[in-house]
């Protein structure tokens, strides 16, 4: 016996899966828990710390290799 239920035409389909996504991106925006601007502050000073304190600790280790790579090279002479 053949399968006699109808398809859906591609229009048909594509205006039911992107209802669907849209519908589904809404009740997603929903739970989104925005952070409080007290919060936000206080990342951002961590993360400018954080910056400030890898490119001291960075500087420092640059320093220190080249120091010691011209003492090889004023030895090697």
């Amino acid at each position: 016996m053949a399968d006699t239920t109808k398809k859906e035409n591609f229009f048909a389909r594509a205006s039911k899966n992107t209802s669907k996504f849209l519908r589904d991106c809404k009740n997603e925006i929903k739970k989104i828990v925005w952070p409080t601007p007290k919060a936000v502050f206080k990342n951002t000073g961590v993360v400018l710390a954080t910056i400030f304190l890898i490119g001291l600790f960075i500087f420092g280790l640059d320093t220190l290799l080249m120091n010691l790579l011209g003492l090889i090279m004023n030895v090697a002479k």
